[in-house]
């Protein structure tokens, strides 16, 4: 199938970056098509911490103008979408042989002060014999620090970029992958696989290869451009899929920058302690390890730093991270824990920008590049290298930034003060805001108002609709997940499987028990398979 007239912009990921600069975009007035191959967030955007947050840790490799620009980003975030992302405050526990307390008190002063604060309060010194945070832990640590940083729900997040890119006229292809562009007349000519296997030609006037862990491999296999392959990128697909390098600037237009794929694992625990406080534990090989209040009976504890030579998309944790995480934790609480007590398990290949004075993982930044190639006469293609979820809207304007110039149609910037689809709730009061929304719907148990509030913000009255007690929302696939909700997912937010909806949309996967899990799973998949049509959408520009 081919369009009627070139898209402005096609953009290849469906990430954070990706939906990022598909959401700038269509703001800007481009017409934009994004592609990605699996579902939104399938991989690296869904395997994070989930944390909106400076990076505490990169002081000590004197990354002072990333912290910062993370920083900046926290409150910009939090204001833009309160119901996925809120405040968090972190405890440190002292650990006087690991680090001395001046040094912390002085890397605190500094992330209190490298950017302005209005909603997060700063840091302090505690007494872990008096503080809450204190009761879980071992009786010689007696000394502590709480700062702040951010929650957010990652793989909401790339949702509502999304949603918010498509309702600004951007189209949306999920499991739909660019296996080949080649520039002719000052367009890209991309041919675009469909999980059916049918294939859509598409014309665009840009091209941004926002595809993380791919970046490389797209260059090299779809865009037919030489990468500087560094040895832990192998690339999945070693064929050019019929691109022609010489179209496409030629076999020596090496990219500038390459990318260090870097696995992060987690793992998720019930719940180790009572309070509402996250930590932030120091280890003696100087990497730190969060465990964090998840899912209101949980605890995330996370992450590692291992090297990745694998397809991204088979990453998965070892007994050798698990064991390593337990241990961190086992420093810390008297209540030790194993691998017996991991209910389940995530990890995602982060590609980090190339810095070769690194050896550690740890110390690689964390930053990003973004390289413009736009040959005179030729369509430009822009590709990011590295980046963080923190930093993702500022990416994405920087991007459009050099986009809009390169096409002659400079627009200005927009995300910095519009709030994410469900985030436009006044005064960012999440909690005046869920509590209003129980209250409109009495007949919704308390637990199911405030998740509806929380994943859908002000559009959680769409996927409740005219229903007016539960029996109406439809038949319940958990006693937590009716087919109303199923339905918005499926219309409104690309969901097209169990997966999609039991660990990307929610979280409801962690909820269910184990040995009912694979049947509600099948059961949720044969409802999909009744209700989405065998072919997604597609709308060309006009």
């Amino acid at each position: 199938m081919a369009q009627a007239s070139p898209f402005d912009l096609l953009v290849v990921g469906g990430g954070i970056n990706g939906a990022g600069i598909a959401r700038d975009a269509a703001g800007r007035g481009l017409s934009v098509l994004l592609c990605e191959q699996d579902d939104l967030a399938a991989h690296t955007s869904s395997s994070s911490t989930k944390l909106i947050h400076g990076g505490l840790r990169y002081l000590e490799y004197r990354e002072f103008a990333l912290v910062r620009k993370a920083l900046q980003e926290r409150e910009t975030l939090l204001r833009a979408a309160p119901h996925i992302m809120w405040p968090l405050r972190f405890v440190m526990p002292h650990m006087p042989n690991l680090r001395p307390a001046w040094l912390i008190r002085a890397g605190l002063f500094l992330y209190d002060h490298l950017a302005r604060r209005e909603l997060l309060p700063g840091s302090r010194g505690i007494d872990l014999r008096k503080h809450p945070a204190g009761a879980p832990l071992i009786a010689s640590i007696q000394r502590g620090f709480v700062y702040s940083d951010g929650w957010v729900d990652d793989a909401r997040l790339v949702v509502l970029n999304a949603l918010d890119a498509s309702e600004r006229g951007a189209r949306v292809l999920t499991r739909t992958k660019l296996v080949s562009a080649t520039r002719t007349n000052g367009l890209w000519n991309a041919r675009l696989l469909q999980a059916d296997g049918t294939t859509l030609d598409v014309e665009a006037r840009a091209i941004a290869n926002a595809a993380g862990p791919w970046v490389g491999e797209l260059l090299h296999a779809a865009l037919g451009r030489t990468t500087n392959q560094t040895p832990n990128q192998t690339a999945t697909h070693e064929q050019n899929n019929g691109a022609n390098p010489a179209a496409n600037g030629g076999a020596n237009n090496k990219p500038a920058y390459s990318v260090r794929l870097v696995k992060g694992s987690h793992i998720v625990t019930r719940r180790l302690f009572e309070h509402d406080h996250a930590y932030i534990f120091q280890n003696p090989d100087k990497r730190i390890i969060f465990a964090i209040p998840y899912e209101q009976d949980f605890t995330l504890i996370g992450t590692t730093d291992v090297e990745y030579r694998g397809d991204p998309s088979q990453v998965a944790i070892t007994a050798e991270e698990t064991q390593y995480l337990c241990e961190s934790i086992n420093r810390y609480f008297k209540q030790p824990i194993s691998p017996r007590d991991v209910v389940w398990s995530y990890s995602g290949v982060r590609p980090l920008l190339e810095d070769e004075t690194a050896d550690n993982p740890s110390a690689v930044t964390r930053d990003y590049r973004l390289e413009l190639d736009a040959p005179a006469g030729a369509a430009p293609l822009l590709s990011v290298f590295g980046g963080k979820i923190t930093t993702f809207r500022k990416l994405a304007e920087e991007a459009l930034d050099e986009l809009t110039r390169a096409l002659g149609a400079p627009a200005p910037a927009w995300t910095a003060g519009a709030p994410l689809p469900g985030g436009d709730i006044a005064h960012a009061d999440f909690a005046r805001f869920a509590a209003q929304f129980a209250q409109q719907h009495p007949w919704l148990p308390a637990r199911l108002a405030h998740r509806y509030a929380r994943a859908y913000g002000t559009r959680a009255a769409l996927v409740v609709g005219d229903a007016q007690s539960l029996a109406a929302l439809g038949h319940a696939f958990t006693p937590d997940l009716y087919e109303a909700e199923l339905r918005y997912l499926r219309e409104v937010e690309w969901a097209r499987s169990a997966y999609d909806v039991l660990w990307r949309r929610t979280k409801l996967g962690l909820h269910v028990e184990p040995d009912t899990l694979d049947a509600v799973s099948r059961d949720i998949d044969a409802w999909f398979a009744r209700e989405t049509p065998a072919q997604p959408i597609y709308n060309a520009p006009t």
